[in-house]
């Protein structure tokens, strides 16, 4: 088999577009449309968002109403005393029940609460929640390009394993014209059954290592669609994404350090913690509130009686003494600031290297299919002129059995180097931070995480809707 035919049983490079049934593009479109896991992380992001509005609520008025009716028995003791000329005498004790026979008691109450002074709480709570909805949107672009990524591996496994499955079958071809032709010489005379058994053992490990190949294939094709979610169909063969990455590594590395989501998420969990302390700062400062209420009752002290009325009031607090638990809070938070600061490092230390050694694997991915491209185009002369030298009595059969061997053991090697050519540029990709669907030029409506956070951020829930006012999502659920 020449080297070209090769290249195109293993990725198909010669094949028209129009005859294959899905392209990589294709694939990793619809798995950053369904896949689950990408899916399942945009729905907790949006409920992450929430914890905005959730903030700011605790600054805004609450109004609520309190209505009371149920069944009063009253009894009131007097205590009398009789003077005679001055004279103090014994106490007469009284003794009144009264039961209220008008109706039963009835009350209500609206009640309305505005903070005016919170010791700054709301502001930095919602700094707080914000920063970690930017620090979750980094977590989600992390998530997508592992995806996405993972997308790319299983499909280039299948290319891989469908290519290698095709070579060990031909080998089993190969062998078994090899053994039949070992069976013509021996008939001829030529060689000895000892020829025969080394044909035949070499046949049945070909077989073995056959249906080998097609476990490790279905195994490759049940993990795309698990990926995918779909079955794999005859796949197109992919290009690396070289025009996307930079021309030096340490290009890539200055890249990965400005862009990748684990640095930038980190960066905003640091400056959300130092908020947080903030937050609980403002526990040892006084709250300053406006409560106002208005209210009627009704039979309370007896049929017909009814009072209505309304208050207007100054709430203060000051908090005085916490037991201590505010201080081991304040100084928790400040330890965990810290820990942020450190995870900062932490995660660019791990991104160079991250960054090198994907880097270091693409330049080996390259120099793998150089060195495999000549050791097929060595192999096959070799096997050739072993065939010829075999045919003057000068070479034995094992010998091209091993030839036969080592073509064999080249050709898989051009295949996997080819996959890890591919899988090692997006490697260097997404160690940058830019494997994603805006990048690659996929055809498909890239998901807008702001889109769902700038209608609720602002959100103070609709009372004309009723009770239940402003419970649907943006999305109508």
């Amino acid at each position: 088999m020449r080297r070209a035919s090769l290249v195109a049983l293993a990725l198909g490079l010669l094949a028209p577009a129009s005859a294959l049934g899905e392209t990589l593009a294709g694939a990793l479109a619809h798995a950053y449309e369904i896949n689950p896991t990408i899916n399942s992380a945009r729905a907790g992001q949006r409920a992450n968002d929430e914890n905005v509005p959730r903030a700011l609520a605790q600054f805004r008025p609450s109004v609520r109403t309190d209505a009371f009716l149920g069944v009063e028995r009253r009894r009131s003791v007097q205590k009398s005393f009789e003077y005679d000329n001055g004279n103090r005498l014994e106490p007469l004790w009284v003794d009144s029940i009264q039961n209220n026979r008008g109706g039963p008691p009835r009350s209500a109450v609206l009640s309305i609460e505005q903070p005016l002074f919170d010791g700054f709480r709301t502001r930095n709570a919602a700094l707080s929640a914000e920063t970690n909805v930017h620090a979750g949107r980094e977590r989600l672009r992390l998530l997508e390009q592992r995806v996405l990524f993972e997308a790319v591996s299983v499909y280039m496994n299948v290319l891989r394993d469908t290519a290698a499955q095709r070579l060990q079958q031909n080998h089993v071809a190969v062998l078994e014209e090899q053994l039949r032709q070992t069976k013509e010489r021996y008939a001829a005379g030529e060689i000895t059954p000892t020829d025969i058994a080394q044909a035949e053992a070499r046949l049945a490990a070909g077989r073995s290592q056959a249906a080998m190949a097609r476990a490790e294939l279905d195994a490759s094709l049940a993990r795309y669609a698990q990926i995918m979610g779909a079955e794999a169909r005859r796949l197109a063969p992919a290009e690396p994404v070289d025009r996307l990455l930079p021309k030096t590594r340490e290009a890539a590395e200055r890249i990965a350090l400005v862009e990748h989501p684990v640095v930038r998420a980190a960066q905003h969990d640091a400056e959300a913690a130092d908020l947080d302390i903030r937050v609980i700062e403002s526990d040892f400062l006084p709250s300053l509130s406006m409560v106002g209420k208005v209210y009627t009752e009704s039979d309370i002290d007896g049929r017909g009686n009814r009072a209505v009325g309304a208050q207007l009031l100054g709430k203060l607090s000051v908090p005085i003494y916490s037991g201590g638990g505010t201080s081991a809070r304040l100084r928790q938070a400040k330890q965990t600031a810290g820990q942020k600061k450190f995870d900062v490092d932490a995660a660019r230390a791990e991104l160079m290297a991250l960054t090198r050694a994907n880097w270091g694997g693409l330049q080996a991915a390259k120099a793998q299919i150089a060195a495999a491209s000549a050791q097929i185009a060595a192999a096959e002369r070799a096997l050739a002129g072993v065939r010829e030298e075999a045919k003057a009595g000068k070479r034995t059969t094992l010998e091209i059995l091993n030839a036969q061997q080592e073509l064999l053991g080249a050709r898989l090697a051009l295949v996997v180097a080819q996959r890890d050519r591919v899988v090692a540029s997006y490697a260097v990709l997404a160690a940058m931070g830019r494997l994603s669907a805006q990048q690659l030029g996929l055809t498909v409506a890239a998901y807008d995480a702001s889109a769902h956070f700038e209608a609720v951020k602002d959100s103070w829930g609709e009372i004309g809707d009723g009770i239940w006012g402003g419970i649907e999502t943006p999305g109508g659920r």
